[in-house]
């Protein structure tokens, strides 16, 4: 027998979803930081911030519980003001971060500061979070977008974070589940260690899914379409949204989901070719797993896909 709604509410609820306390302890660690930050760059002529954004999974409510196999991070985005995009490089961005978090906490390890693909990022031991501080050079005509960098390529990508928030918030709006099942494909991703599969791959391919299938069938039957779309698909369908608009472009990378909010920019392309492979029979295993589990109503099985920690019920 397949698992209810009800089942598997509880188990994004009690099991998945972020609790409501550690949303606000996150939530104030991370203002604390941007308050300092604010205050560090007072009176300083050669950085000025205009605007600062909580993005990622956290603002879209997609994040998982922290656990040993579910970290926890949270994206800010740093609009910054008056540079020329053609002008600025990555490094320069976020060598400039970086300094200034080494110097709002001073006692922090160096180890607990590293620049990553696109971001600056902080360790906080305490709670375990992680937060990516992401340096976008503000676009001055268009409200909420601006130039993101890539540490490797040196290449730019216009950005806009509140409108990635609203194009999760709209999905939500017409489909009361869909973080359910993002947060559910997400414990899958973790459990089968698919890390080329970010979180915001998973946002957009669900939401693929929900535009191509509706919201007709249970959470379960859902969940299972979106593991056979990766499967049949094989991920070689250019994924769009009827947010994208022109100018579009030719991609050659393995895998691409255009970005609902720049047409140009592949949200996954970083996927290779071998990690497509890989992605792509876990998901038609999970899909064979699933269909087993749910034709057995057995709890063990779906333990397979989403761990040890998988439960229904008290």
């Amino acid at each position: 027998m397949a698992l209810s709604n009800t089942q598997l509410r509880y188990f994004d609820s009690n099991v998945l979803r972020l609790p409501a306390d550690k949303r606000s302890e996150y939530h104030e660690q991370v203002d604390r930081l941007v308050a300092a930050l604010g205050k560090s760059l007072k009176g300083q002529a050669d950085i000025t911030i205009s605007r600062v954004v909580k993005a990622g999974s956290f603002a879209n409510y997609t994040i998982l519980k922290k656990t040993s196999s579910d970290p926890v991070d949270v994206d800010v985005v740093v609009y910054i003001s008056g540079r020329d995009a053609d002008q600025e490089t990555f490094e320069g961005l976020s060598e400039t971060i970086y300094n200034l978090l080494v110097k709002i906490y001073p006692s922090k390890d160096v180890e607990d500061f590293q620049i990553q693909r696109k971001a600056a990022t902080v360790k906080f031991v305490g709670t375990g979070l992680s937060v990516d501080v992401v340096p976008v050079i503000e676009d001055p005509d268009r409200p909420g977008y601006g130039w993101q960098f890539d540490i490797r390529d040196g290449s730019k990508a216009e950005t806009c974070a509140p409108c990635q928030i609203k194009f999760v918030r709209d999905r939500k709006d017409q489909d009361k589940d869909f973080r359910t099942l993002v947060r559910m494909a997400k414990r899958w991703r973790n459990q089968a260690e698919l890390k080329p599969l970010k979180s915001f791959s998973i946002e957009l391919l669900m939401a693929h899914v929900l535009a191509q299938n509706g919201t007709g069938d249970t959470i379960e039957k859902r969940f299972r379409d979106f593991l056979l779309y990766v499967a049949q698909s094989g991920l070689k369908d250019e994924i769009r949204f009827r947010e994208n608009v022109a100018p579009f472009k030719t991609f050659t990378d393995p895998v691409v989901i255009l970005d609902p909010v720049y047409s140009q920019n592949n949200v996954a392309s970083r996927i290779s070719e071998e990690e497509r492979k890989q992605i792509v029979a876990a998901a038609e295993a999970a899909w064979d797993t699933a269909h087993f589990a749910s034709a057995e109503n057995d709890a063990s099985v779906w333990k397979e896909l989403f761990g040890p920690r998988f439960k229904t019920e008290e």
